[in-house]
């Protein structure tokens, strides 16, 4: 059996709606990550690919599927 890969979770430090998609992924139970783009600005270039270029979080990569603010969320 293969493991699945991790949600990969982009967000900013401050954020309610990046809070709001921990709880979420915790109470699914998915294996997941956290890629806080404040604490590692390096990882800026490779969120803005995933968005398009758009500056915000909370941004959901979950193999081919990515979710971009599906609440609302916070411009950084």
């Amino acid at each position: 059996m293969t493991a699945t890969p991790p949600v990969i979770l982009y967000t900013t430090t401050g954020c309610p709606f990046c809070d709001a998609r921990r709880v979420a992924l915790v109470a699914r139970g998915v294996p997941w990550r956290e890629v806080n783009v404040s604490e590692r600005p390096e990882a800026i270039a490779e969120l803005m690919k995933v968005t398009r270029g758009r500056r915000i979080v909370p941004v959901e990569v979950e193999g081919a599927r990515i979710t971009i603010a599906p609440h609302g969320g916070s411009s950084f």
